[in-house]
């Protein structure tokens, strides 16, 4: 059974040709040239995509809470709790008067790309004082409701 083995090399300069000569009859053969270079960026801009629920802070130093956004993902996990399917809950931004970031309004599959962004914060939701209150209110709600 054959496996391939790959070499990451660090160069300095274009590899001339009997480098690549040698490389070749040693069995290697050239599969990726990867180009680098420095470009000047804007003194606001990070790396990279800011997650959902945060945004970059004023002095573009660090990224901070986004209280709006923080809103959505709060709200979302309710509605999931709530086993709420992609479209009500979809709905049920759209009434609040929530929009995606790109200004849209909520639909099952803007929903649904949601998700990987609530399992990664869904552990602190769970654990902050705002969440207890929400369950606690949820709780409450469902009590009254097999009441009637």
């Amino acid at each position: 059974m054959k496996k391939t083995e790959r070499v990451r090399q660090v160069v300095s300069g274009a590899p001339g040709a009997a480098e690549l000569k040698e490389q070749t009859e040693k069995g290697w053969k050239l599969v990726a040239i990867e180009w680098e270079r420095e470009v000047e960026t804007a003194e606001t801009q990070l790396p990279g995509d800011v997650p959902f629920g945060l945004q970059i802070a004023p002095e573009a130093q660090r990224l901070e809470e986004n209280p709006v956004e923080r809103e959505i993902l709060l709200l979302l996990m309710e509605l999931i709790v709530q086993e709420g399917s992609y479209a009500r809950i979809a709905e049920e931004l759209n009434r609040r008067g929530f929009r995606t970031r790109r200004g849209a309004e909520w639909s099952q599959v803007s929903v649904f790309e949601m998700l990987p962004r609530l399992i990664e914060v869904g552990p602190r939701v769970f654990q902050s004082s705002e969440w207890q209150k929400r369950r606690q209110h949820f709780a409450e709600g469902v009590l009254s409701q097999t009441e009637r």
